[in-house]
C-alpha cells in the first residue's frame, strides 16, 4: 500500500457511499462489527500515512478530518452502541484504541507501539 492509497483507504472509512457500504463509521454507527480484516487494513494504512508524513509540517484538510473520525467518532459510536447492547467483538475496544494510538503517533511525529 502506498502513501496515496492509504490515505484514500482512511478517507474511505468515514464516508458511506454505493461503493463502499462498509464504511467503518457507517458499520459502527449501525451496530454492526467491522468486516474481517477492516481493522488491520486501517492500522497497516495509518502507519503508512505516519511514514508518508513523518517530515511533513502540514497534513491535508480531508486527511485530517478522517483521522479525526477514525479516532474521536468510533470511540463515540463504540459507547453507544454498548450503552445500546450492541455485543461488540471482544477486541474491537483494543482495536480502536490502537487506532487512537496509530493516530497520535501522526500527529506527534514519533511512532507509539501498538501493543
Amino acid at each position: 500500500m502506498n502513501y496515496e492509497t492509504a490515505c484514500k483507504f482512511l478517507i474511505d472509512q468515514t464516508i458511506a457511499s454505493e461503493e463502499n457500504p462498509d464504511a467503518l463509521l457507517s458499520r459502527l454507527q449501525q451496530g454492526k462489527p467491522p468486516v474481517p480484516g477492516q481493522i488491520t487494513s486501517t492500522l497497516l494504512a495509518l502507519k503508512v500515512v505516519f511514514e508518508g508524513l513523518k517530515e511533513a509540517t502540514t497534513i491535508e484538510r480531508e486527511l485530517a478530518y478522517a483521522l479525526y473520525q477514525l479516532t474521536i467518532k468510533t470511540q463515540m459510536l463504540f459507547a453507544a452502541g454498548r450503552k445500546a447492547g450492541v455485543d461488540w467483538p471482544p477486541l474491537l475496544k483494543e482495536d480502536l484504541l490502537r487506532i487512537v494510538i496509530a493516530t497520535e503517533s501522526i500527529f506527534s511525529g514519533k511512532w507509539q507501539n501498538l501493543h
